[in-house]
């Protein structure tokens, strides 16, 4: 068992009153395992679960990429601006 760095950005760090979070893992994990994790321990993002976009290691991933210990995983909300 490990853990992966969990980067928060924008309105996502804002209502969690932080940018990072060490989260436990172990093998076998997906994007979307740790995802579910963070939004156990920070319910007020879950209305942001569905648009969400995720890079783990500085690459975009799907929610269905594997995991590993030592990794980063960015949980992207959707930018908007003019």
């Amino acid at each position: 068992m490990g853990t992966v760095t969990v980067l928060l950005f924008a309105s996502l760090a804002e209502r969690a009153g932080t940018r990072r979070l060490e989260v436990p893992v172990s093998g076998g994990e997906r994007v979307r395992d740790v995802r579910d994790r963070v939004v156990a321990r920070y319910p007020q993002l879950a209305p942001a679960v569905p648009t969400l976009m995720y890079a783990l290691d500085e690459v975009y991933a799907r929610e269905d990429a594997p995991v590993a210990a030592g990794s980063t995983l960015a949980l992207i909300p959707p930018v908007s601006g003019g």
